[in-house]
């Protein structure tokens, strides 16, 4: 997909904050950081996962798109995305997790990024949760979904490093399937894993 926007400045020149989109963030005390670019109606269930995992302790933030259609105008790829505010809270954090959603309806998390060390504990754990985790897509490939690119925002914290966890829009659609019982505990499993992994991680760290 081509970006419409090359970048945020391009973006808020085309489209009305609070009507188009909106940007919500939240400071916390942990030095992580947690980041939906993709959020609201551009790349669904999005923000309300990064929200999850942030919970009170780590930092927040999220772009939504909020248009009645075309919210993929909203897109900026993650090695472009420029917006102030969340450039912001990543430069002060140690680690960033940058959440995702791709295309795919089979159920899976491409888990990516520098960070290797984090990303691999957030693979062992999620599946240890029962959940399909991958490196690579079906193709071997995995391009920018792999989020190794220096210039990806997820690598853009105090060490220069961080994950991106690509979800698929079917794990999304059973995260998020309202009125079971079934949905709520896979949303509460997903995100204990990727905090638990946080969690470990900083402690081997120190």
């Amino acid at each position: 997909m081509t970006d419409k926007y090359s970048c945020f400045e391009h973006l808020s020149a085309n489209e009305s904050r609070g009507a188009d989109y909106e940007i919500v963030r939240r400071l916390g005390t942990s030095g992580i950081a947690v980041i939906g670019i993709h959020g609201g109606d551009i790349e669904p269930w999005t923000s309300e996962i990064a929200e999850a995992i942030a919970g009170p302790d780590h930092s927040f933030y999220t772009l939504k798109g909020l248009k009645k259609t075309a919210n993929s105008d909203l897109h900026i790829t993650s090695t472009r995305f420029d917006e102030p505010e969340a450039l912001e809270i990543v430069s002060r954090s140690k680690t960033v997790i940058s959440i995702h959603g791709s295309s795919e309806e089979e159920e899976f998390v491409l888990v990516g990024g520098i960070d290797t060390t984090l990303s691999r504990c957030i693979e062992a754990k999620l599946q240890q949760a029962g959940f399909k985790t991958s490196r690579t897509k079906k193709d071997g490939k995995s391009g920018n979904l792999g989020g190794r690119d220096k210039r990806n925002i997820c690598n853009r914290s105090v060490r220069a490093m961080g994950v991106q966890l690509e979800i698929s829009k079917g794990l999304r659609a059973r995260l998020f399937r309202h009125g079971e019982a079934e949905a709520g505990r896979a949303l509460l499993d997903f995100v204990r894993a990727v905090r638990e992994a946080v969690e470990e991680s900083g402690k081997e760290g120190r």
